[in-house]
This record gives C-alpha cells, sequence and structure tokens, in this order.
C-alpha cells in the first residue's frame, strides 16, 4: 500500500461515525412511507419530522409529557399548564390540531378557541403558512386548501381534502353554539389561554367564564370529544383551578398537569435551553416584575394587589433592647405568638414563634420586634418545649399566644395542663392577607420596629406576601400584633389617665 494510499484509510478511519440514531432519522427522510407511517402514529415524530424549524433547542422531558398526554385517548379532558415560552401553544395548538387530523386520531372538526380575535388570526396564519409552505408536509400528508367562512365567522377555516375534516378558530367573544362541519361536531376543541387577568380579576366575571365553558363548549362536542386547555395560572379561582379541583376530586375524569421553568428543588424543567444558573438568571432579569416572574414563569398564584406591605415603609433598631427594657417608665412589657405546623414533611410549612417588646403606650407606643425567631420542623414534644422556653421569657405581664384552629388546639391544652398561665388561645377570625394588612399603618408609621439583623426570612415573607412559597413567620407576625393591639385598645382608659398626668407636670408613684 502506498503512504497515499495509507494516510487516506487513516482519514477515513478518523471520520466521525454516525451514530444509530443519525442513522435511523437518515434512513426515514429518505423513505416516504415510512415517513408517513411513523408521523401518523407518533405526535412526537409527527412534529419532529415536519417541523425541526421549530426546534431551536434539545426538547425536555415536560415535552414528552406533553406530546403523550395528546397521543392518550384515555382523557376526554386536559388541563396543560406551563411556563411562558415553554413551547406549549405550538405542541397543543398548532402541531396537535394538525397531527389530529392527519395522524391515527382521525379528527374529523378541530375547534380551536381563543381570547380574542387577533390571536385566533394569529394562529390560523401560523397553520395556514405552514400548509402552503411546508414541502415535506404537503408531499407526504397533502393536498390542502383554504375554505373561507360564513355567516358570522369573521375567521377562515382549513378544510384537508384528502380526509374532509375542518380546523375552524375562533375568539371566545364569538357564537360558536352548535356549530357543525357537516355532519360532525367538534371532536377535539383546544382552549388557549382564554383567561387574562381582567377576566379573573372579580368573582363575576369568573363565574362568566366558567358558565361559557360549561354551557357553550362542552355541549358543542359529542361522545369521545377531547378538550385540552393550555394555559397560565392567573387566579386560585380560575376556570383553570376550578377544572383541577373536580379532577381532583373525581367529580370529573380529566388529567391537570403543570410545568414551572423551576421545580420545587429549583431544578430547571428545560436545560436543554437553561442550561446554566446565568441563563435562568438574564431571563429573570429581563422580566421586570416578580409578578410576572412568579406567575408566569415559577406557576405561583399571586392574588390581587399582592404586595400589602412596602420595602420603604419598614422601620429598623439596632436589636439591642436592654435599654428599652431599662426605661420603666414606658412600661415594657415582652409578647410572643406561635403559628403551629403540624406536618414535619419537607414541603410543609415550619412552626413559627415570634417575641416582641412592647414599650410606651397610647400614640407613643413602639413595638419592637426581636431578632432570630424560631423557624423549623418540630414533632409535638419538641414544640412544646420550644413554646415553654419562650414563655420563660416573658416576664411580668407577658403571654404567648396560640392560634387554635383544629389540632393546634391540643398545643394550648398542653401547655395549661403543664402548668403554664402565661398563654391564651386565639380563633382565626379573617384571612391571612387581611390580619397582614391590618398591620400596615403601624408599620409605615415607625410605631412597629425590626431589628438590622436576624429577620431577613421574616421580612421576606411579609414584603412577598403572596410570592414566598412559605407564609409561616408573616402569620405568627400577624397574630401577634393583632394581640399587642387588642390589648393597648383594652388599657386605653389606663393610657388617657397616664398621658393626662404627663401632661399636668404629675409624677407616677
Amino acid at each position: 500500500m502506498t503512504p497515499e494510499n495509507k494516510n487516506h484509510q487513516k482519514k477515513n478511519q478518523n471520520k466521525k461515525q454516525p451514530s444509530e440514531e443519525e442513522n435511523v432519522f437518515e434512513a426515514i427522510a429518505k423513505d416516504r412511507f415510512l415517513r408517513r407511517q411513523l408521523g401518523r402514529r407518533s405526535h412526537q415524530m409527527f412534529f419532529t419530522m415536519y417541523f425541526p424549524h421549530y426546534i431551536q433547542h434539545p426538547m425536555a422531558e415536560f415535552h414528552k409529557d406533553i406530546f403523550r398526554i395528546t397521543e392518550d385517548l384515555s382523557n376526554n379532558l386536559a388541563c396543560i399548564v406551563a411556563f411562558r415560552g415553554s413551547g406549549k401553544s405550538t405542541l397543543i395548538t398548532f402541531s396537535y390540531s394538525l397531527w389530529a387530523i392527519l395522524g391515527v386520531q382521525q379528527k374529523k372538526f378541530v375547534l380551536i378557541i381563543c381570547q380574542t380575535q387577533a390571536q385566533a388570526r394569529q394562529h390560523m396564519a401560523n397553520l395556514k403558512h405552514e400548509l402552503e409552505n411546508n414541502v415535506l408536509l404537503k408531499s407526504d400528508m397533502g393536498p390542502f386548501k383554504e375554505e373561507n367562512g360564513v355567516g358570522d365567522w369573521a375567521i377562515s377555516s382549513l378544510v384537508f381534502d384528502n380526509t374532509g375534516a375542518r380546523i375552524m378558530i375562533a375568539s371566545i367573544d364569538q357564537s360558536i353554539r352548535g356549530i357543525r362541519h357537516r355532519e360532525h361536531r367538534p371532536d377535539l376543541i383546544i382552549l388557549d389561554d382564554i383567561e387574562d387577568g381582567n377576566l379573573v380579576r372579580t368573582l363575576e366575571s369568573r363565574n362568566k367564564i366558567a358558565e361559557w365553558f360549561y354551557r357553550e363548549v362542552i355541549p358543542l362536542g359529542d361522545i369521545g370529544t377531547r378538550i385540552i386547555l393550555c394555559g397560565n395560572l392567573l387566579h386560585e379561582d380560575s376556570l383553570m383551578m376550578r377544572l383541577k379541583k373536580k379532577v381532583d376530586d373525581k367529580e370529573i375524569k380529566g388529567i391537570y398537569k403543570w410545568f414551572p421553568l423551576l421545580d420545587e428543588n429549583g431544578t430547571c424543567l428545560w436545560p436543554g435551553k437553561f442550561n446554566t444558573p446565568e441563563k435562568i438568571k438574564e431571563l429573570r432579569q429581563g422580566v421586570i416584575s416578580e409578578t410576572a416572574w412568579q406567575q408566569e414563569y415559577l406557576l405561583r398564584i399571586v392574588s390581587d394587589a399582592s404586595r400589602v406591605i412596602f420595602p420603604e415603609w419598614i422601620h429598623y433598631y439596632d436589636g439591642n433592647i436592654k435599654p428599652i427594657m431599662a426605661e420603666k417608665s414606658k412600661f415594657p412589657k415582652m409578647y410572643a405568638a406561635v403559628d403551629l405546623a403540624i406536618s414535619e414533611k419537607e414541603t410543609a410549612d415550619c412552626t413559627a414563634i415570634i417575641q416582641a417588646l412592647v414599650s410606651g403606650y397610647g400614640k407613643n407606643i413602639k413595638i419592637y420586634i426581636l431578632p432570630n425567631p424560631v423557624n423549623k420542623r418540630m414533632a409535638f414534644p419538641e414544640t412544646i418545649e420550644h413554646l415553654k422556653a419562650t414563655i420563660s421569657t416573658l416576664g411580668s405581664g407577658g403571654k404567648l399566644f396560640v392560634e387554635t384552629v383544629g389540632f393546634q388546639e391540643a398545643y394550648l391544652q398542653q401547655l395549661l395542663k403543664d402548668g403554664c398561665s402565661k398563654v391564651e388561645g386565639v380563633k382565626a377570625l379573617t384571612d391571612k392577607r387581611s390580619r397582614l394588612a391590618l398591620t400596615a399603618s403601624l408599620i409605615q408609621e415607625g410605631k412597629i420596629l425590626f431589628p438590622q439583623k436576624g429577620c431577613k426570612e421574616l421580612l421576606a415573607q411579609i414584603l412577598n406576601f403572596g410570592l414566598e412559597r412559605h407564609d409561616d413567620l408573616a402569620d405568627a407576625f400577624s397574630i401577634l400584633i393583632q394581640k399587642i393591639m387588642e390589648i393597648e385598645e383594652k388599657n386605653q382608659g389606663f393610657y388617657v389617665w397616664m398621658e393626662f398626668i404627663e401632661e399636668n407636670g404629675g409624677m407616677l408613684i
């Protein structure tokens, strides 16, 4: 063998050999029959083969979950919630609407419902573009033609010559009652982001869209009609959440899946697109609103006007309470409150114990939150010991306030049984948000002061109430302030008398 032949052979040996997967895709690319068979049987293969230009990053496991949901005909109702930019509309509204007709499911009338006519027109434009310009799709699955809508329909529909099927797109403000395609009722209904912040803002509007879904959308179908909703989490009482509750309570048969960008452990669900923490950070910095980040990417429901307390309202002290305790003329008193957590699971809230020193009275009252509140998961005996230790620090006139809801009553009874007299049960008369809101004016006026160090987690829960995963410290804080102010109210007559003495130069005896 000549040196030239040896070099040529060596170069061929050094060439990267195609993988088995690459060989399979090459075979599929060359074989029209195989391509059609695979594309018709698998939605994922259909999307991968005919719309590779939509795949800009390696697909994630949750994308495969969405494909599996669309392929599984055992669930006629599916609710899919996924973060903004996840590709849910591409996979469901765009790709599945086509595959449901061209694939093994052989749907005859696909109805897509969007919130606005502008969105409906955009979805239709995307479908038409592919059907008109995707050479491989036209060659394997065509021909296709456009047919204009009639009557009240301002949006066109698409008819498939080879199957006689139709895709029609509507907005929620269009009349869809009794709509048919020839002899066919809709056998696949896709609802894409039909709710927004305004539609879920009031109970009246939430009831209205739920009634529209139950009375207008569901009756459109027939036996075997599939209804798939995809969207975001906007409100705890939204249509999506109402359906989730019905599925969870087994009132209806269906499936509910949600895919946040980051799971509870902070793991990214789409590592192919966000493969480093820096990319997540870059995305986060591009989302100006904390509410938008929490709601649209982490899928945490944020209530209307979510922020109750604002950062600029917070007043601080140095954390040293000894000089304050020494001012006996201001009647310093120590109080504490506990928000009890029964479960010790990692995902459960913690038991939170917060203490405060009250100094002064009436209009001159100051409430100093003590640093380093207790915030941990504990079993019953350990919790009781912590509460006893807290009670021992309260001094004369102090009290520990324990919320008594359900099993929490057992903690109060155990403390009383053990001879702890400085303890009082508290019944929750309002929701957590309302209780926290009652502290707002006191915080803003500087009557409540927080230590400069040792209260980071408490402040995070107060300032981001509705966004934080846990609210145990915030709730203990609200209980504590509520009870302190109730005591102040009862002592109002005494404080008026004390202020009169002070203003007239009197002395305390």
